[in-house]
């Protein structure tokens, strides 16, 4: 493939046919249909809406993606005023209608609520912006300006360079340079090579790749086309769960259309450079997260890793160079090329550049998903955005990094976030999962809950795994129960360091996480069940009073 795929063909691509006698709406009502919002409803309010306001010429009821406020579904926002009708019934749509109604031709978006004011969106800029399913929605907020751009002005290295220049690290949890990765796979030896979206979300509380998918999936295809433009690829795949249905239904729309429209498949926008995606579903092991057990479940095969090296970027689909970068990863790479690295790379805090899309869960108050750029603290994050602890129930720790991350304590609220600092503290970014938890969690039963979820999930391949998580999970479940000794205690965290040194692949190797920050911060809690016979969050068994036989 040319380094520049500029070539004389009749042209397809699509355009937008605006029709200027129509004009703007004076009203429009964006109702969220994302997944959260829909199990709500949001589908029967969107039709409600569209009822009431038919022959209204001047209305629009506009389906788009998540807004981000979970807690506050089925939610629907006015464009023109940033007003947020929260928790709307189908059955009750009037408060929309009246928010509709306050709407003047001067009117101006008010105050954001500290929720929305203090994120800045990369990933997630359409967000509640477009329908999802609409190619000219997509385009109408400068969808495929990147590739076009691409494709018409630039050579692959220069790609790459500039994806390099932005220092933008995979979001998948790693935090491995996107450009390198690239850039590897470009010069490596291979006539065929493939791009691999990573879409198998399977952390707890994580649901920031289903959130991208079902709002913006254009978006993630256009950053697969850049990538496989960057590495010589003409063929990608998506690696999604099952259990993401409305997202795999959006993509497979988002890729039929994209197609249609000369955005993907041969010739893409009157250009020598072709580029096809296929959609691989998982079937819910959360192994094949990993990149090599990935690649052996798109081959068909049993996914279980493999040991490396080679890397998937020298040996990956079918023994070809492919680079595997996330959802997000990708979803950042349009705005990056279309505006340049260098507003990108001003984002963040010393090699942790760009943003960071969370997925906020827990006890806290705003649940949801929100983007932040590096370096703001936890404290911002769970207190300024995410509204505190329902309540006002204290604050103890915040999760992250899933059944592999770590849990982190009040006392490092002001640490700034970053791939760094959040090893520094035990734990790691991982996909973007970020559990809070109050008083009411006891921290030995955190760490057992995630040991079990890490057993259940072990392939098995490897005897540390297989065998170490089970233990881990057995010397747990006697402290809960106010059964191990302090020789116990010693037992597990000597076998914490075996699995951890001696797993395959990273579930094994991360399984003894939670376990390791839980008894570095909260180690007075094992010693109160093993030594004082109790649990002083009240949740375990130990706790509990026998039952009073009459």
């Amino acid at each position: 493939m040319s380094e520049n795929a500029t070539a004389e063909r009749p042209k397809r691509h699509r355009t937008i046919t605006i029709d200027e006698n129509a004009g703007p709406p004076r009203a429009t009502a964006r109702v969220c249909e994302a997944a959260s919002c829909i199990s709500g409803n949001a589908s029967d309010v969107t039709a409600r809406l569209r009822e009431l306001t038919a022959g209204q010429g001047d209305i629009e009821i506009k389906r788009v993606g998540c807004l981000g406020l979970c807690a506050a579904g089925p939610l629907v926002e006015i464009a023109e005023t940033g007003e947020m009708v929260e928790e709307v019934d189908p059955e009750n749509v009037q408060p929309v209608i009246d928010a509709l109604a306050r709407v003047r031709p001067d009117s101006t978006r008010g105050e954001q609520a500290p929720f929305f004011e203090r994120q800045v969106r990369v990933a997630t800029e359409n967000f509640g912006k477009v329908d999802p399913e609409s190619l000219d929605d997509y385009i109408a907020a400068g969808g495929f300006q990147a590739l076009r751009r691409v494709l018409s002005e630039m050579t692959s290295t220069e790609v790459r360079d500039e994806i390099t220049e932005s220092g933008l690290r995979g979001r998948g949890g790693a935090g491995y340079p996107t450009g390198l990765k690239w850039t590897t796979v470009a010069k490596a030896n291979g006539e065929k090579k493939y791009v691999i979206c990573n879409a198998d979300e399977g952390d707890p509380g994580a649901f920031m790749d289903r959130s991208v998918l079902e709002s913006d999936p254009y978006r993630v295809l256009e950053g697969m086309a850049i990538a496989a433009f960057a590495v010589h690829a003409d063929e990608g795949y998506v690696y999604c769960r099952a259990e993401y249905p409305l997202a795999v239904q959006r993509l497979r729309t988002a890729i039929r259309l994209a197609q249609r429209a000369d955005y993907l498949g041969d010739g893409i926008m009157d250009t020598s450079f072709s580029f096809n995606v296929q959609i691989r579903l998982g079937a819910g092991a959360f192994v094949c997260g990993e990149e090599t057990a990935l690649i052996s479940s798109v081959e068909g095969r049993r996914g279980t890793p493999r040991p490396r090296p080679p890397y998937p970027a020298v040996a990956g689909l079918w023994g070809s160079p492919t680079p595997i970068n996330n959802v997000e990863s990708l979803a950042s790479v349009p705005k990056i090329l279309r505006e340049g690295p260098e507003g990108y790379a001003a984002i963040g805090v010393g090699k942790s550049k760009g943003t960071k899309v969370f997925a906020l869960a827990g006890r806290v108050v705003n649940t949801g998903m929100v983007e932040v750029p590096m370096g703001m603290t936890l404290r911002e994050i769970i207190f300024d955005i995410g509204g505190g602890i329902p309540a006002g129930r204290p604050f103890k720790a915040v999760q992250t990094g899933g059944p592999s991350g770590g849990c982190i304590p009040a006392e490092h609220l002001d640490t700034p976030v970053s791939y760094e600092t959040l090893i520094e503290l035990g734990s790691f970014m991982g996909s973007g999962g970020m559990i809070v938890m109050d008083d009411t969690s006891c921290m030995v039963d955190v760490a057992k809950y995630f040991q079990d979820f890490c057993r259940d999930e072990s392939c098995g391949k490897c005897t540390p795994c297989r065998v170490g998580t089970t233990q881990m999970y057995m010397l747990l479940d006697l402290i809960t129960k106010g059964e191990a000794t302090e020789n116990d205690l010693a037992q597990l965290e000597r076998l914490a360091g075996i699995v951890q040194k001696m797993s395959l692949c990273g579930l094994g190797q991360g399984a003894p996480n939670p376990i390791f920050s839980t008894l570095r911060y909260f180690r007075d809690e094992y010693m109160a069940h093993i030594v004082d016979k109790t649990c002083p969050a009240g949740v375990c068994p130990i706790s509990k009073p026998a039952e009073v036989v009459a």
